[in-house]
């Protein structure tokens, strides 16, 4: 069953304390980042003399046991989980990317977000010598950052010299032996944040994951800011003016819900964005149902607001995972089958409103919609927490061509014809606003409106704008 939902980038999380087996700590970090990348994980860590990594293909318990554990020493170290965006998904371009200096000492990088271009990266190294052999972009931006280090300069200095080569979406984590520095662009598009635990520091890409090992959440990492953490403290320098652009979908379907964003708790957003669905479709039914878990804090917030009760009418497996067996070929065409299973008692005989927050390729929708037919539903309406999706992401969300989005080639009669709903709804552009709370020119919209904030050079002949 092909995956029907943006497929997330990658999640990083960093931990520099004195006393701390650092890599315990971004052990259980990258177990609470695992939503944001299940093909492969990796931790690099430095008891200040050397940095040890470890690293592998799979789900961040595949990945690790305690012999790598009790492998990776030291006092500070940065983990990443990957969902490959630029790069094939193989063991070569796993996380953290290791870059050998001229002196023989290492850097590790941890990236998160994606550059559409990377043509600057590619004639700059080009120009300079450095052989790129197939690297992707974090790797390129690896080997610019090594390059300068190479010229006498800090880490820090590497980073700022070679800030203007990166064009595109970044959050950044980058370990030298005695120090870590972390990097957000200049848009903040993808989410980091800082937090403390007992006088060390902990960098994450959601803060639900500095819950886990129980650190005090800082602050936000702003745009273009540049955190520098070494035996001397903390210190932040500015690299060039920012402006806030979170992309809007951290909110609708992307961070935990048990995360903060912008000072916005994930979990209410979503359960707004189910209240403004109400106000704008107003509908008799008998009950509300999620696509689980990501319909879930919609379809508590439509039936609070409209006074149809919520039940979970659809089961999800929770040990199906993206990269499980080929089942047998009689029951290949199920895939939803084995992800989902509907609760007849509750389905039969009733007219439902079934919720979820995003569609994509709409692959997966007539079998969920006959899977709850086929359990007794009289009629179903279908609605969804947020806008139509009709263009693709460049900045390190794997969603497909334009032409593959449903929402860019059908409307919606056509849609609802061929899932065969009584009706589909999508929440008005306006409506997913209001539900989040923040002002438009601090969000990135561009898979609901086709505006781009971060240039995405070559690949702009790829997108048509539709009205």
């Amino acid at each position: 069953m092909r995956q029907d939902k943006p497929r997330e980038k990658c999640g990083i999380f960093g931990v520099y304390g004195k006393g701390f087996e650092a890599a315990r700590l971004v052990h259980p970090g990258l177990w609470a980042l695992q939503h944001r990348g299940q093909e492969s994980s990796g931790i690099a860590s430095s008891d200040g003399k050397q940095i040890f990594v470890h690293k592998g293909m799979g789900l961040v318990s595949a990945v690790f046991t305690e012999d790598d554990l009790k492998k990776l020493k030291g006092f500070m170290a940065i983990g990443h989980n990957r969902y490959s965006t630029s790069g094939d998904s193989k063991i070569e371009h796993a996380q953290p990317v290791i870059e050998k200096l001229k002196n023989g000492q290492l850097i590790a990088l941890a990236h998160n977000g994606n550059l559409p271009s990377t043509q600057k990266l590619k004639e700059f190294l080009s120009e300079k010598k450095v052989q790129i052999n197939g690297a992707n972009d974090s790797e390129m931006i690896a080997k610019a950052i090594a390059f300068y280090m190479g010229q006498e300069l800090s880490l820090e200095g590497a980073v700022k010299k070679a800030y203007p080569l990166f064009t595109g979406v970044f959050c950044l984590l980058i370990m030298e032996k005695g120090k870590i520095v972390a990097v957000r662009d200049s848009f903040g598009i993808r989410p980091l944040c800082l937090g403390k635990l007992n006088g060390g520091f902990i960098v994450a890409s959601e803060s639900c994951a500095l819950d886990i090992i129980g650190a005090k959440f800082i602050r936000d990492i702003r745009p273009a800011e540049m955190i520098v953490v070494d035996k001397n403290g903390i210190k932040s320098i500015q690299l060039e003016k920012g402006k806030e652009k979170l992309d809007v979908f951290e909110f609708v379907y992307f961070a935990r819900p048990d995360s903060i964003l912008m000072g916005k708790s994930v979990d209410e957003v979503r359960q707004n964005l189910g209240v403004e669905l109400a106000k704008e479709f107003k509908v008799k039914a008998d009950v509300v149902v999620p696509v689980p878990d990501s319909g879930i804090p919609a379809a508590l917030g439509f039936s609070r607001e409209s006074g149809i009760p919520f039940y979970p009418g659809l089961i999800k497996n929770r040990y199906i995972h993206r990269t499980f067996i080929m089942p047998e070929q009689h029951i290949r065409n199920q895939g939803v089958r084995l992800k989902l299973n509907p609760l007849k008692h509750i389905l039969k005989g009733k007219t439902v409103v079934l919720i979820d927050d995003s569609v994509v390729r709409g692959t997966t929708l007539k079998q969920i919609i006959d899977m709850i037919k086929g359990a007794g539903a009289k009629k179903v309406y279908f609605l969804i927490s947020s806008p139509p999706v009709k263009y693709p992401d460049f900045y390190g969300v794997d969603t497909p061509r334009q032409k593959d989005l449903i929402a860019a080639r059908k409307t919606v009669k056509e849609i609802e014809k061929e899932i065969g709903v009584s009706a589909l709804h999508y929440l008005s552009y306006e409506g997913l606003l209001k539900a989040v709370g923040i002002s438009e020119d601090r969000l990135c919209t561009s898979c609901f409106t086709g505006r781009y904030p971060v240039d995405i050079g070559e690949r702009a002949k790829e997108i048509k704008q539709i009205d």
